[in-house]
């Protein structure tokens, strides 16, 4: 696992699955479930967005492989936490690419994840979803495509936030198609976009 977005994003899901084995073992079901989806939901609006092209291999190959090892396995980890909440349907994408019967496999655990990251840290995949979310509610409230393209956005932000996010300043330009991006350091997190004038 290379790419720090892939590693960042782990890190959370270790953290989810930490969170949700506690709720279990408490027999607080509903919170495992709450806490599982609201990453979930997360995951498919950001971590997909912002990893997809790369996962394609609009990039170095070693990113591409980076992309789809840590999709392999947050779908591997998330279809078994929500396994015994929806039985019926996560087994059957479980059977689309695994085999034999998720309910026949083990819980998820932290380590394996943790192996595969090292020290990686949360706040990477937070910021890049983070700034991400602007550009797109930008486009949105403009009534723009998703996919219009951005002349410049600039980022205001905290030193420790711009850090994170210069290290996957790759994969945002490409999710958000935006040409230049400038990082000012501030004390309150905000974005400013210039859409493209023919942007669609």
């Amino acid at each position: 696992m290379t790419e720090p977005l892939d590693r960042s994003m782990l890190r959370s899901l270790a953290d989810l699955v930490e969170e949700a084995t506690g709720a279990f073992e408490g027999y607080d079901y509903s919170r495992a479930l709450e806490r599982t989806e609201r990453f979930f939901w997360g995951f498919c609006d950001d971590y997909l967005e912002l990893v997809k092209q790369r996962a394609y291999g609009a990039g170095d190959e070693g990113g591409a492989r980076s992309a789809r090892r840590a999709l392999e396995l947050a779908l591997a980890t998330l279809l078994r936490l929500f396994a015994p909440h929806l039985p019926f349907v996560t087994e059957e994408v479980w059977s689309w690419w695994q085999k034999g019967s998720i309910h026949r496999s083990a819980w998820p655990d932290q380590a394996p994840l943790l192996a595969e990251i090292g020290d990686a840290d949360r706040l990477t995949y937070r910021v890049a979803a983070d700034v991400l979310g602007e550009i797109r509610k930008a486009k949105t409230s403009r009534q723009k495509s998703l996919r219009a393209e951005v002349d410049r956005a600039l980022v205001r932000d905290t030193a420790e936030r711009l850090g994170a996010l210069r290290t996957v300043l790759t994969d945002v330009h490409k999710a958000g198609c935006v040409r230049d991006m400038d990082l000012v350091q501030g004390d309150e997190f905000a974005v400013e976009v210039d859409l493209t004038e023919d942007a669609a």
